[in-house]
């Protein structure tokens, strides 16, 4: 989970905020598509790791999936180029049959 807080939030956090929330302070186009690329190759260590496991932590439903699914759905709903992360769709479709998280984190709330 500390990698969600200090890898993924710091990745994302330009092109999310320039893209998804339209915040005028992050006006700087580079920048951006450096967010863009650096957190598409961290959501890649993520479906190297879905690769072996079912989740996140290994084979069992884990609070790593709500903090990473958090992320990810955050990644999915923000405009840019972005890689097929096969794992990483098959493990989304599982956590979207979970009732939480279908209502608190695929809800249409970016």
């Amino acid at each position: 989970m500390d990698c969600q807080a200090t890898d993924l939030n710091t990745a994302c956090r330009h092109v999310f905020m320039a893209r998804v929330r339209g915040h005028a302070d992050y006006p700087d186009d580079a920048r951006v598509e450096a967010s863009l690329v650096q957190w598409n190759r961290l959501m890649a260590m993520l479906d190297a790791q879905l690769a072996r496991h079912a989740h996140v932590a290994g084979d069992d439903f884990t609070l790593a999936d709500i903090v990473l699914g958090l992320s990810t759905q955050r990644w999915r709903s923000t405009p840019g180029a972005k890689p097929v992360l096969a794992n990483v769709e098959v493990w989304f479709e599982r956590l979207r049959r979970q009732p939480g998280f279908a209502a608190h984190v695929d809800n249409g709330v970016a």
